[in-house]
């Protein structure tokens, strides 16, 4: 998330970060793979000044994660994690008395434009219910793709930061388990909270799903959890096999 009146700001800066890398302006930044003109030092010093301007210039990360072993497939994660990160997003407008746009990242799914269709015009439909919520703060949904816009790399190198990590983690990758702490404590200014705790709000990270009833799987998440806490990014939700009452 970045608010409208930095965005310009923002993108003047990453503009400056890759003058001063030497980036060609056709050359496409994102967390990986490394620009032929960079090195590999280069390269991760230019993905960390890329996110300090993030951080400098007031943007949020929203994220949700879901276990591929629980997935039914990638499209459906895909799909039900838009509607999480659209629905916080919503509820995080709603708090700040804004209102706001997405740009969804291109990729292949017969399904996603009558997915976008019906977040714009009904919402959310829930599962146990005949209800549904409008997502009121939410002005459209649109298309975009890397290269089309200094933002699609800031996230892109935010969100591959993130998945680096928790992939790391989850697959114990010990070769890469310093490298992917040191990207979470880099990105962790980026999470929103709420509270005197400082805790990760839920709106800001989500593990998927909110009740986790295989032993296996719920240790997974509590590992990832406690992992993502030691660096600097302490979740506020528990994760839990029990139906919790609302």
């Amino acid at each position: 998330m970045v608010a409208a009146e930095a965005a310009l700001s923002l993108t003047h800066a990453i503009e400056k970060i890759r003058r001063d890398a030497g980036l060609p302006n056709d050359a496409i930044l994102k967390f990986n793979p490394r620009p032929h003109q960079l090195n590999h030092q280069q390269f991760s010093a230019l993905k960390q000044a890329a996110v300090g301007v993030a951080i400098a210039h007031g943007c949020a990360f929203f994220t949700s994660v879901i276990l591929h072993d629980i997935a039914t497939s990638a499209d459906d994660a895909r799909r039900n994690c838009i509607n999480t990160i659209c629905y916080h997003f919503d509820c995080y407008l709603r708090r700040q008395k804004g209102h706001g746009l997405v740009l969804i990242d291109r990729f292949e799914d017969g399904k996603i434009d009558a997915h976008l269709r019906e977040k714009f015009s009904t919402g959310l439909t829930w599962a146990d219910s005949k209800g549904h919520t409008r997502l009121e703060q939410i002005v459209g949904y649109h298309y975009s793709a890397i290269g089309q816009s200094h933002l699609g790399s800031v996230i892109d190198i935010v969100v591959g930061s993130f998945r680096y990590a928790v992939n790391a983690h989850t697959r114990k990758d010990e070769g890469r388990l310093n490298s992917g702490a040191k990207l979470l404590q880099l990105i962790a200014p980026l999470f929103f909270r709420e509270g005197d705790d400082r805790r990760v709000s839920e709106l800001s990270l989500m593990f998927s799903p909110k009740v986790i009833q295989a032993d296996k799987f719920r240790a997974t998440y509590v590992q990832l959890s406690t992992f993502l806490a030691a660096n600097g990014i302490a979740p506020e939700q528990l994760i839990t096999g029990e139906r919790r009452q609302s």
